[in-house]
């Protein structure tokens, strides 16, 4: 009696996924999980802008337990979302109990309504309803609508979480020990990370990118610096980024990110504090410790610029 009430429960599982697969567009992007520890796994999305490879830019991860499965991010559509189940599906019928989201940024969210369908808790940092709320939130998903048209349609929405964490905290789950560390304001409005305590690997977000050129957007550089210099990776047995590959060592994947803020903030704060203009301090700058990462032809010039004016009004605040 008791195996066939597992094999039910299962068999309602996978059909209940099924019948909300036919919802989205179907995603043509090649997805594959990598396990990077007993628990632990991801997937890893492409280089390139976000409106390529059907919006496959960032990472996402999961974790098995005993009792379900937990996932850090949701990637940027709900088709992604979507797929990310399937795959996800083909591991394991655990029911999908938390979604953790790291950041509310668009490349990682708008998958959060297939995990929400599942019935998972979604779980956010303090400060995600600056974005959820904001103008620029609701303009995003407009311009993701028609630019990642048809996995981002009409249907897709910006999920809300179920409980907002405003401090960091721990939970167990299946006896595999979690803690969501809040990080604050750094690479977004709210950050938070994910370490799973038994297999000591630490899902960043986009607190470090693995590789490429961080996207800055509107983090507090001066904060987000703070923050990697204080983290503790040696004692890691895996990092999953937002971005890139997982971290076959932790600690020169944290250093490069480190080197890059302390870099774009020691340019340009020279530039200000010689009230030199934007565009001459750019061009005499020497950027070729990163002119051959990923993404910095997209990236450097508007992280520079948007630096160089926080430089600024931390001048005037001063």
């Amino acid at each position: 009696m008791f195996n066939a009430k597992i094999i039910l429960t299962s068999i309602c599982l996978m059909v209940s996924w099924a019948l909300a697969a036919k919802e989205y567009a179907e995603s043509g992007v090649e997805m594959m999980p990598v396990q990077v520890s007993e628990h632990a796994w991801y997937v890893k999305g492409m280089s390139g802008t976000a409106t390529e490879n059907e919006g496959f830019v960032s990472n996402a991860g999961f974790v098995i337990t005993p009792a379900g499965v937990v996932v850090y991010d949701a990637l940027g559509s709900p088709s992604l979302g979507n797929k990310l189940l399937g795959e996800i599906r083909k591991i394991t019928d655990q029911p999908i109990v938390k979604l953790i989201l790291g950041h509310y940024h668009a490349d990682h969210i708008y998958g959060a309504q297939v995990f929400k369908e599942q019935g998972a808790e979604v779980l956010a940092p303090i400060g995600a309803y600056k974005y959820i709320d904001s103008t620029r939130g609701r303009e995003r998903l407009e311009e993701r609508r028609i630019s990642l048209f048809p996995w981002v349609d009409d249907e897709t929405y910006i999920v809300k979480p179920d409980r907002i964490v405003k401090q960091s905290e721990s939970f167990t789950l299946g006896g595999i020990k979690f803690l969501m560390n809040i990080v604050g304001p750094a690479h977004s409005d709210g950050d938070m990370t994910l370490y799973i305590e038994n297999d000591r690997v630490l899902f960043s977000g986009d607190l470090i990118f693995e590789g490429r050129v961080p996207y800055l957007g509107s983090s507090d550089s001066k904060f987000w610096l703070e923050t990697l210099e204080k983290m503790e990776v040696q004692s890691l047995q895996g990092l999953i980024p937002g971005h890139g590959a997982a971290a076959k060592e932790p600690t020169k994947t944290v250093s490069l990110t480190r080197r890059y803020l302390a870099f774009v903030r020691g340019e340009m704060g020279l530039a200000v504090d010689e009230l030199q203009a934007f565009d001459e301090a750019y061009q005499q700058t020497d950027w070729s410790a990163f002119s051959e990462l990923p993404a910095f032809k997209e990236a450097n010039r508007k992280n520079a610029y948007l630096v160089y004016l926080s430089l600024e009004a931390e001048t005037l605040d001063d």
